[in-house]
Protein backbone atom coordinates (compact mmCIF):
# COMPACT_ATOMS: atom_id res chain seq x y z
CA UNK A 1 0.00 0.00 0.00
CA UNK A 2 2.86 2.24 -0.41
CA UNK A 3 1.11 3.64 -3.84
CA UNK A 4 -0.25 7.44 -2.42
CA UNK A 5 -3.28 7.18 -4.51
CA UNK A 6 -4.61 4.43 -2.90
CA UNK A 7 -8.33 4.10 -4.11
CA UNK A 8 -10.61 3.45 -0.75
CA UNK A 9 -13.17 2.13 -2.21
CA UNK A 10 -11.69 -0.43 -3.62
CA UNK A 11 -12.08 -2.17 -0.02
CA UNK A 12 -15.38 -1.42 0.12
CA UNK A 13 -18.04 -3.69 -0.62
CA UNK A 14 -20.93 -3.20 -3.33
CA UNK A 15 -23.25 -1.43 -0.36
CA UNK A 16 -20.66 1.47 0.69
CA UNK A 17 -19.89 2.68 -2.79
CA UNK A 18 -20.44 5.75 -3.52
CA UNK A 19 -22.95 5.23 -6.27
CA UNK A 20 -25.29 3.07 -3.65
CA UNK A 21 -24.63 5.56 -1.13
CA UNK A 22 -26.28 8.06 -3.16
CA UNK A 23 -28.77 6.39 -4.92
CA UNK A 24 -29.78 4.63 -1.44
CA UNK A 25 -30.31 8.31 -0.02
CA UNK A 26 -31.81 10.11 -2.96
CA UNK A 27 -34.33 7.15 -3.24
CA UNK A 28 -34.95 7.63 0.86
CA UNK A 29 -35.30 11.77 0.31
CA UNK A 30 -37.53 11.17 -2.64
CA UNK A 31 -39.70 8.35 -1.28
CA UNK A 32 -40.40 10.29 2.02
CA UNK A 33 -41.69 12.73 -0.33
CA UNK A 34 -43.81 10.93 -2.38
CA UNK A 35 -45.54 9.29 0.53
CA UNK A 36 -46.07 12.15 3.00
CA UNK A 37 -45.86 14.86 0.30
CA UNK A 38 -45.17 16.92 3.33
CA UNK A 39 -42.35 19.72 2.99
CA UNK A 40 -41.04 19.75 6.14
CA UNK A 41 -40.76 15.90 6.95
CA UNK A 42 -38.93 15.31 3.87
CA UNK A 43 -37.02 18.41 4.89
CA UNK A 44 -36.51 16.35 8.33
CA UNK A 45 -35.57 13.17 6.69
CA UNK A 46 -33.62 14.86 4.28
CA UNK A 47 -31.16 16.67 6.40
CA UNK A 48 -29.37 13.24 8.31
CA UNK A 49 -29.36 11.63 4.79
CA UNK A 50 -27.47 14.65 3.35
CA UNK A 51 -24.94 14.47 6.21
CA UNK A 52 -24.55 10.62 6.39
CA UNK A 53 -23.54 11.57 2.27
CA UNK A 54 -21.66 14.10 2.55
CA UNK A 55 -19.94 12.63 5.42
CA UNK A 56 -19.20 9.38 3.58
CA UNK A 57 -18.44 10.94 0.16
CA UNK A 58 -16.09 13.49 1.30
CA UNK A 59 -15.04 13.67 4.41
CA UNK A 60 -14.15 9.96 4.51
CA UNK A 61 -11.97 9.75 2.15
CA UNK A 62 -9.82 12.65 2.91
CA UNK A 63 -9.75 11.45 6.06
CA UNK A 64 -8.63 8.22 5.03
CA UNK A 65 -6.28 8.86 2.33
CA UNK A 66 -4.75 11.37 5.48
CA UNK A 67 -4.05 8.76 7.22
CA UNK A 68 -3.12 6.45 4.49
CA UNK A 69 -0.38 8.89 3.78
CA UNK A 70 0.66 9.24 7.30
CA UNK A 71 0.93 5.26 7.64
CA UNK A 72 2.56 5.17 4.61
CA UNK A 73 5.47 8.09 4.96
CA UNK A 74 5.97 6.59 8.50
CA UNK A 75 6.78 3.05 6.98
CA UNK A 76 9.23 4.68 4.90
CA UNK A 77 11.32 6.87 7.63
CA UNK A 78 11.74 3.05 9.66
CA UNK A 79 13.03 1.47 6.64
Amino acid sequence: MNDQSTNIWQYKPWWCQPWSILLTGMCMIAGSWFVFTKLWLTTLVAVPILAWIIFFLIIYPQQMQAYLSKINSSDDSSN
